[in-house]
Parts: C-alpha cells; sequence; structure tokens
C-alpha cells in the first residue's frame, strides 16, 4: 500500500481534487474572467502582428487592438439594443390594435366554427366548441405570462448582473492582454524542458483549431444572415434589414436560435388573419434550423479537425451541462483531449 504513497501520486491525487472543486464552486462565478483569457489568447496573434507590422511595444499594440475591439463590442451593441428597444417601442404602442385584432378573429372564427359544424350532432359540436376555446385560452394565457410583470422584473434584474459581468470581462481582458507574455513566462517556469514543448505544441495547435472554430462560426453565421435576409426580402421587404440583423445576433443561442424570433411572429401572423405570410415566416425558420443544424457540425468539424459526429456529439453534451456556454465548451474539451494525446501528454494504447 506504501508504493502508490508518493509524492507524485499525491500531487497528482491534489490536483484532481483541486480541478473538480473548482469546476463546482469556482467555475460558475469566474466564467466572465475566464471568457476574458480565452479572448485574450485568441487576440494574442493580432496583437503581436501589430507590434512586427508598426514597430510598437506591447503596450502601446495592446491599447491600439483593445479599443478596436471595444469599439466593435459597443456598435453592436448600441445598434442592437436601440433598434430592440424601438421596435418594443412600437409593439407596445400598437398591442391595444394587435388585442382588438384578436378578439376580432376570435369572434370571427366561432362564427366560422358555428357555420361548419351545423347538421353535426350536439355531442360533436360542443366538443369541437370546447376544444377550439381550450386552445384560444392556452394563446391568450401563455401571451399574459410572457408579459407577465414577474416575467418582466426577473429580466430587468438580470441586467444589472449581466452589466457588472461585461464591466469585468472587459477589464479582465485588458489586463489579460498586457499580462499575457508574464503569464506564459511563469507557466513554463514550472515545468520540464520536454513537458514546456508539450504544452508549446499544444498552443500551437489550439491556436489553429480556435482560428477554425470561430472561422467555422463566422462562416455559418453568414450563410443564417443572407438567407434570413433574402427571405424576409421576399417575404416582408420592409423589416427585412433590421429583423435579419436582429434573427443573426439571435441564432446564436443553440437548439433555438431564429425559432425564438420567427416562431412567435408566425404565429402572431396566422392569429391576425394573415395566413400567406404566417406560413412563408413558419418554412423560413425551418428552413433556418435545418442549415444551422446540418451545415454547422460539417462547417466546424473540418475547420477544427473533428468529424462531424464527435463534434455534434460534444455540442449537445456541452449544451446539457453546461448551458449556452455549453456549445463552445463541448468542442473545446475534445479539441483539449485531441490536442493533448497528439502531444504525448496523455497516452491511450491499451487493449482490452
Amino acid at each position: 500500500m506504501s508504493k502508490w504513497l508518493t509524492k507524485r501520486n499525491l500531487i497528482i491525487t491534489l490536483t484532481l481534487i483541486f480541478i473538480i472543486l473548482a469546476s463546482v464552486f469556482i467555475l460558475p462565478v469566474s466564467l466572465p474572467i475566464i471568457l476574458a483569457l480565452l479572448t485574450a489568447l485568441i487576440i494574442d496573434p493580432v496583437v503581436k502582428l501589430t507590434e512586427k507590422k508598426f514597430k510598437w511595444n506591447r503596450k502601446v499594440s495592446v491599447i491600439s487592438v483593445f479599443i478596436f475591439i471595444l469599439a466593435i463590442i459597443t456598435s453592436l451593441l448600441y445598434f442592437t439594443v436601440t433598434q430592440l428597444i424601438g421596435k418594443i417601442i412600437d409593439l407596445t404602442q400598437a398591442a391595444p390594435g394587435y388585442f382588438n385584432s384578436l378578439s376580432g378573429v376570435w369572434i370571427s372564427s366561432q362564427s366560422k366554427l358555428l357555420q361548419y359544424t351545423s347538421g353535426m350532432p350536439e355531442e360533436i359540436v360542443i366538443g369541437v366548441q370546447k376544444e377550439f376555446r381550450n386552445v384560444f385560452e392556452s394563446i391568450r394565457e401563455s401571451i399574459l405570462n410572457l408579459l407577465s410583470y414577474e416575467k418582466i422584473m426577473s429580466l430587468m434584474t438580470e441586467i444589472p448582473n449581466f452589466l457588472v459581468s461585461f464591466i469585468v470581462f472587459i477589464i479582465a481582458l485588458f489586463l489579460f492582454m498586457l499580462e499575457l507574455p508574464e503569464l506564459k513566462k511563469l507557466l513554463f517556469r514550472h515545468l520540464t524542458t520536454s513537458t514546456a514543448e508539450k504544452v508549446r505544441f499544444m498552443i500551437t495547435r489550439l491556436n489553429s483549431v480556435i482560428f477554425g472554430f470561430l472561422k467555422a462560426q463566422l462562416l455559418v453565421s453568414l450563410i443564417i444572415l443572407a438567407v434570413t435576409f433574402v427571405g424576409l426580402l421576399l417575404i416582408i421587404p420592409k423589416y427585412a434589414i433590421v429583423m435579419s440583423l436582429v434573427i443573426w445576433i439571435i441564432d446564436v443561442i443553440p437548439i433555438l436560435g431564429s425559432i425564438i424570433i420567427l416562431a412567435p411572429w408566425s404565429l402572431y401572423m396566422f392569429i391576425s388573419g394573415d395566413v400567406a405570410t404566417g406560413t412563408q415566416l413558419a418554412i423560413l425558420a425551418a428552413v433556418l434550423l435545418i442549415i444551422r443544424r446540418t451545415v454547422e457540425p460539417k462547417v466546424m468539424g473540418s475547420q477544427i479537425g473533428l468529424s462531424p459526429l464527435p463534434t455534434l456529439i460534444a455540442m449537445f453534451i456541452g449544451l446539457k451541462l453546461f448551458g449556452f456556454l455549453g456549445f463552445f465548451i463541448g468542442p473545446l474539451v475534445v479539441i483539449l483531449f485531441t490536442t493533448a494525446r497528439e502531444a504525448g501528454i496523455i497516452k491511450l494504447n491499451f487493449r482490452i
């Protein structure tokens, strides 16, 4: 038994315990800092390119790249938020008219239902009317629950948390960008020569994989944007530009994506009596969902060096375990494992 109580095994055991405890207790509250570190690693080649091209020192290059990225993020947030607020205000002003038209549709539907069921047995007529009333009531309750005071207040209370996390992310990103070379030196100072070579190989491989991952996401999102814009241009040209941009941003959300916007929009068109537009919006939602679920694993797999099946499995399991971020964490874990195996850090040469 004493042969297992070596210094190396003790260090490995303590490290595993620390990783498990950190994953359970520290990781959930440290996501902004972790994302800032990953973003700094992704941006670091751009900083080095800026240093080399303009002959600037590290600090000036970091400040220049950081200001450029911050300007892009601020512009996107400003445009998205102002457009959404404008649409919400328009929806609020038009809401009474929508509910009046919905009442008119309900009355008209009842009269048509009476016409269609005339001559049928009374039990069948009562049953059809009851089911029709239940469907309408469920739709009404869903709308009221969506616009309820509790839902709105819960959404409002999340805004300060998001702002705090965003500010922490921005500050941590800037500091990581400045201190990244020193952090790398600190890491390699505690590694042996052979381990340092393996870690350098992993970092190089991860940089190429992460760029491939971002390239795949950008490619898929541009396909979604193009299809959405063309579809809305044919269906509702008036809102084609604004809504295609909103759907493009919302489509990042796994599983649901564009359905969050297009499904309620299509349902409203059906309720308001515009069956043709509602059907077209529903078809567009289905097309976007098919594109996202079929093209994304294939494109991402080709860009990051994984086959579509492991990529799809990793995204699904990551989504179930970690929520939205798991959509990205899943493939990243598989990439880390594959890279560590290629570097010789993890060895799986066994037979059963």
